[in-house]
C-alpha cells in the first residue's frame, strides 16, 4: 500500500469529490479518503431504514431554542451527502455572496471583494460536469400545490437539477439512485477518474488526525475498515469532511485558530404536509421538482419553499406534530393509513450563523444551535406560508414536521482577515501551510438556496489554486491533459 502522494484528500462529497478528481485529472497523485462504503446503483434499493444504515451518518440531534431539536442529517459513503441527496442545482444569489466580504474580509484575487462572479467558470464547469438541467416534468402533486400558489399570488417554478433522461420520478433519490440518473460526485467525478486508473480511492477509512509538523501539514494518520492504522504522507493536505466533521478533525489535529467550528449556519429546514381527498403519490416523484422564490432574501421573509415530496413511511410517522406536538395513537394511524393523499412542501428559512461544532474536553463532538428572534421569525414564517399554500390547494389537514438541517455550512471560514476566519481566500489554513480546506465549511455565510453545486464550484476553484501550486508544495505532473 503506497504511503506518498501529491495531495491526500478527506471526505468525497461535493467539496472532496471534486476536489479529488479535477486534480488527478490535472496529473496529480491523489489519494481520496472516505469514512463510509463504496456503494453503487446496485445497492440502492428502497429499503428506508437499509439506506439509512448504509448511507447516513447516524442521526445527530442538538437542542433548539424553543424545545425544539435539531436533526443534523448527511451521507456518510463515497459521494457523501450528494449520494443522498436531490440534487437540486442553484447558483448562490448574489446577494448571500455580498454577505462574505463584511463576514470575513474576503476579496477575490484582485483585493475587491467577493462576488458571485468570481465563482462564474467554475459554476459552468461544474454545471457541465454534472449536466444540469431543468425539471419541468412535473407530477400529480406538483400541479395540486401549484394552485395554491396561484392563489396566494406567488409563482412556482422548475428547478434545475443534476439529473439525466434515465430519472424515473421514482422517488428513491435519499436511499441513493438506483439508475444513476442523480448525477453523485460518486457516479461522476470519482467513477470516471477510477475507470481511467488515475485516482487512489481507499473507503473505510476513518481519518483520525492530519499530521502537523511545526505549522506544516505533512499528511494524515487513519484507520481502516479492519481497524488497522495507517498512515499517507502528502505534499498538501484537503479536509474535505464536511462542515460538521472538518472542524473536529482540525481541533483534533491541534490547529491553532479559535474560529474552528464557530459560525456554523444550519440552513434549518421543515417539511410541512397536506392532506387531499384524492391520491396525490407525492412519494413517486423527482424530489424537488419546482420551488417558490418569492420570499427567498431576509427582507422578503428569508425562506424558500420546495415541492413536492415527502418522506418514506418510517420517517413519516416518526417526525409528524401539529400544534399540540407529536402525533400518536389513533391519529398517527390514521395519518399513516392516508400516506398516499398527503403532499409536503419543504420550507428552507435564511439563518445568521450563530451555531457552533464543539469538541468537549472528553473528546466527544457536541453542536450548539443558536437561532435568534429574527431567524426563528423566518422559521415560522416559511412555516405559515406553507400551511396556507396547501389550505388554498385544497388540502383538509395540515401537519408538520420537526426542525432538520440538511445544508450545514460555515465552521471553517474563507477569509482575508484571520482573526474572522480559518482559511484564507484560496482554502489554505491561516495557520498551519500546506493545510487546505474544501467544503461546505468554507462558506463564510449561509446560503439562501441548496449549496451543493456552490461547494462543487469553490472545490473546483480550489484544485486549479493546487495545481498551479504557487507554494511549491507538489511534486511534477504525471499528465498535463485536463479532462473535457
Amino acid at each position: 500500500m503506497r504511503t506518498e502522494f501529491d495531495v491526500v484528500v478527506v471526505g468525497s462529497g461535493a467539496g472532496g469529490g471534486v476536489v479529488a478528481a479535477e486534480l488527478a485529472g490535472r496529473g496529480r497523485d491523489v489519494l481520496l479518503l472516505e469514512c463510509g462504503p463504496h456503494l453503487r446503483a446496485p445497492d440502492f434499493t428502497r429499503w428506508e431504514a437499509k439506506a439509512a444504515h448504509d448511507l447516513f451518518w447516524p442521526l445527530r440531534l442538538a437542542p433548539a431554542p424553543r424545545g425544539e431539536m435539531v436533526a443534523f442529517l448527511a451521507g456518510r459513503c463515497v459521494g457523501g451527502t450528494t449520494t443522498i441527496n436531490t440534487k437540486v442545482a442553484l447558483r448562490a444569489h448574489e446577494r448571500d455572496v455580498a454577505k462574505w466580504h463584511p463576514a470575513t474580509g474576503l476579496t477575490n484575487d484582485g483585493k475587491e471583494p467577493f462576488a458571485a462572479s468570481d465563482l462564474g467558470p467554475y459554476y459552468d464547469r461544474v454545471e457541465r460536469v454534472l449536466g444540469v438541467r431543468e425539471r419541468a416534468d412535473w407530477q400529480k402533486s406538483v400541479f395540486t400545490v401549484d394552485a395554491g400558489f396561484r392563489a396566494l399570488g406567488a409563482e412556482l417554478e422548475p428547478v434545475s437539477s443534476y439529473t439525466d433522461a434515465n430519472c424515473t420520478s421514482c422517488g428513491s433519490c435519499i436511499q441513493g439512485c438506483p439508475t444513476n440518473a442523480g448525477k453523485s460526485t460518486m457516479n461522476t467525478y470519482i467513477a470516471d477518474a477510477l475507470a481511467r486508473g488515475i485516482l487512489e480511492l481507499r473507503a473505510h477509512a476513518q481519518v483520525e488526525r492530519v499530521l502537523v509538523d511545526g505549522s506544516v501539514a505533512t499528511g494524515v494518520e487513519y484507520v481502516d475498515g479492519a481497524g488497522e492504522r495507517h498512515t499517507a504522507r502528502a505534499g498538501a493536505v484537503v479536509v474535505a469532511a464536511g462542515a460538521l466533521n472538518t472542524p473536529q478533525l482540525l481541533i483534533r489535529s491541534g490547529v491553532p485558530n479559535a474560529s474552528i467550528g464557530r459560525y456554523l449556519g444550519i440552513h434549518p429546514i421543515r417539511l410541512v404536509y397536506g392532506l387531499f381527498d384524492e391520491p396525490q403519490d407525492a412519494h413517486m416523484v423527482y424530489p424537488i421538482t419546482a420551488h417558490c422564490m418569492q420570499h427567498q432574501h431576509d427582507e422578503d421573509g428569508g425562506f424558500v419553499i420546495e415541492a413536492t415530496t415527502i418522506q418514506d413511511p418510517i420517517s413519516f410517522a416518526t417526525t409528524l406534530c401539529d400544534d399540540g406536538g407529536p402525533l400518536w395513537g389513533p391519529r398517527l394511524v390514521e395519518a399513516v393509513r392516508g400516506f398516499r393523499r398527503w403532499i409536503g412542501l419543504l420550507s428552507l428559512a435564511n439563518d445568521d450563523n450563530n451555531s457552533a461544532v464543539v469538541v468537549d474536553e472528553s473528546g466527544a463532538e457536541r453542536f450548539d444551535v443558536d437561532l435568534r428572534p429574527n431567524e426563528l421569525e423566518r422559521v415560522d414564517a416559511g412555516l405559515r406560508f406553507s400551511r396556507e399554500v396547501l389550505e388554498a390547494a385544497g388540502a383538509k389537514q395540515v401537519y408538520w414536521t420537526g426542525l432538520a438541517s440538511t445544508h450545514v455550512q460555515g465552521t471553517c471560514r474563507m477569509g482575508d482577515d484571520p482573526a474572522r476566519s480559518v482559511v484564507d481566500r484560496n482554502g489554505e489554513s491561516h495557520d498551519v501551510k500546506r493545510l487546505f480546506v474544501g467544503d461546505a465549511s468554507l462558506v463564510p455565510r449561509t446560503l439562501s438556496v441548496n449549496p451543493s453545486l456552490t461547494i462543487m464550484a469553490l472545490a473546483t476553484r480550489l484544485a486549479e489554486h493546487l495545481d498551479a501550486d504557487p507554494g511549491g508544495y507538489l511534486g511534477p505532473r504525471a499528465a498535463t491533459a485536463v479532462p473535457a
